[in-house]
């Protein structure tokens, strides 16, 4: 074999190794991507949840409010029904029935050992609100990592056809960087943006 021949063979065998370990790159690449789609469906999914819970529990509120106002409205004007009233035993009729409506609407206002109350709904309210925020941050990261991930996966296919080892690099430095922010928006995902 000529010096020329053997040194295409072993070029050959070099370019058929270094192929070899893109294809490796562009396979880690893509099972990375698989996972932080399944990670931005899943926080996407308990995102839309918890929207979804906080807003059942705003109604509630707002249930519990609007119940209140008509109960104080209500025990208001018999109050002034109630001054002009001479029988006693009608007075304490009315009586009975104000004190009635004021016990329901201070349940109404809180009520800790349901935590259905106005204030208890209201606390509950904002932390299923904090945790959508947390899970909406934690998606929109996802994202970012999907589409640098796909972008890593064409710039190192790219090496292949192009010969050019610098896109493989930039291809793993793109998959580096979203290895790093998928790492984030599972431990951290409301940190940098």
């Amino acid at each position: 074999m000529s010096a020329t021949a053997q040194d295409v063979t072993e070029e050959g065998a070099t370019g058929s190794k270094v192929n070899k370990r893109i294809a490796l790159l562009i396979a880690i690449l893509a099972l990375m991507l698989a996972f932080a789609e399944i990670g931005g469906k899943n926080a996407e999914q308990d995102a839309l949840a918890r929207n979804i819970e906080a807003s059942n529990l705003w109604s509630f509120f707002q249930a519990k409010t609007i119940r209140g106002t008509t109960l104080r409205t209500a025990a208001e004007a018999m109050e002034v029904e109630l001054a002009g009233a001479d029988d006693p035993a009608t007075r304490e009729r009315l009586q009975k029935r104000i004190d009635g409506w004021k016990a329901t609407i201070a349940r109404y206002d809180t009520e800790p050992e349901t935590q259905e109350g106005r204030k208890e709904l209201i606390a509950r309210a904002k932390a299923a609100e904090a945790r959508r925020d947390i899970s909406s941050a934690r998606d929109d990261k996802y994202d970012i990592v999907s589409g640098l991930l796909q972008i890593a996966i064409v710039i190192a296919s790219a090496a292949i056809i192009t010969g050019v080892g610098v896109l493989a690099w930039t291809g793993g430095g793109l998959g580096l960087l979203g290895f790093a922010l998928m790492v984030l928006a599972e431990l951290a995902p409301t940190a940098l943006f």
